[in-house]
């Protein structure tokens, strides 16, 4: 599909459009490929869901800075919403679904693996920094372990909002 085409066909529907990237010898993209039809069913009253090959839609790619693949975005009114690189379970995309279907800003939650995952690192980082005296190190690791909680802070909710509306 030719961008003029991928353009005319987000901006003209109705309804919301999920987009995702996928090509045929990416492993990841064959395992979220049943899980995106799936919702797509699901949600096809409310939600337009649009497979898109990256090998044949090159252009398509470029314009949108579509770099990596599997890439799942999300359009609403012409515009992108949402991304999600890499793949995702199907609570992630559920949630883009969902979200799309009940014209709501799109949160992608994060799965109790990356939340602890983060918290480790970022404590172990914070520790090693400390016990060295490496300041770099414990600020790095106050990062990670930030981003393991940002999304339940009401603090960066209340800034993160007024950079929204800038």
């Amino acid at each position: 599909m030719n961008q003029i085409d991928f353009q005319k066909k987000i901006s003209e529907s109705d309804k919301p459009v999920i987009v995702d990237f996928w090509a045929s010898w990416c492993g990841p993209c064959m395992l979220t490929k049943p899980i995106l039809e799936k919702l797509g069913k699901e949600f096809s009253e409310t939600v337009n869901f649009m497979p898109l090959n990256a090998d044949d839609s090159r252009d398509v790619l470029e314009k949108f800075r579509v770099y990596g693949i599997p890439t799942v975005v999300a359009f609403r009114n012409g515009k992108e919403a949402a991304r999600i690189v890499g793949a995702q379970n199907e609570v992630g995309y559920r949630a883009m679904f969902e979200s799309l279907a009940a014209g709501k800003e799109v949160k992608i939650p994060l799965t109790a693996f990356d939340r602890a995952l983060r918290l480790g690192a970022g404590g172990l980082f914070f520790i090693i920094g400390i016990s060295n005296g490496n300041w770099i190190l414990v600020g790095v690791g106050a990062l990670l372990a930030f981003m393991g909680i940002y999304d339940r802070c009401p603090i960066w909710r209340a800034l993160s909002g007024l950079f929204k509306r800038s």
